[in-house]
């Protein structure tokens, strides 16, 4: 998907450059707050340019915690550890567990935006990992 549609398809908009996490992505994403940081759940569009994917990571929380996408432009992938990668596109909900090891970005072709809800908890942190791999991604079809 070209930026020119996929702007039309975004209807919550790209937002700013995502530089405060900038250093647990591959490429460039860009983050959108829609609600405020200190209410929980806290919603925020995060935009991923094509090939653009976030480091592995685990939304830490003693009880409770974890993540919703709901995807709103574009196309992207999800991966839990161990498990193969999932197709996204508009429409389509992710439900992650809190303590479940993970990444998610855009397709190589396609720009990509979901909202990120964070989910309240007891004691939540995100724990950044590695990357994703060039050659892992590259691996991935569809």
């Amino acid at each position: 998907m070209q930026e020119i549609q996929f702007e039309e398809q975004n209807i919550f908009g790209k937002g700013a450059a995502n530089t405060a996490y900038a250093d647990y992505f591959v490429g460039k994403s860009y983050l959108h707050p829609l609600t405020s940081p200190e209410n929980k759940p806290f919603f925020a569009n995060v935009t991923f340019e094509p090939g653009c994917r976030n480091h592995w990571h685990i939304h830490r929380a003693e009880k409770g915690g974890g993540q919703i996408l709901l995807c709103v432009a574009g196309s992207g992938w999800y991966q839990e550890w161990g498990n193969p990668a999932r197709s996204l596109n508009p429409g389509d909900v992710v439900e992650i567990l809190a303590n479940v090891k993970h990444w998610h970005g855009a397709k190589k072709n396609s720009w990509f935006s979901h909202i990120a809800v964070e989910m309240p908890g007891e004691n939540t942190s995100s724990e950044w990992l590695e990357a994703v791999t060039d050659e892992e991604y590259n691996a991935l079809h569809g």
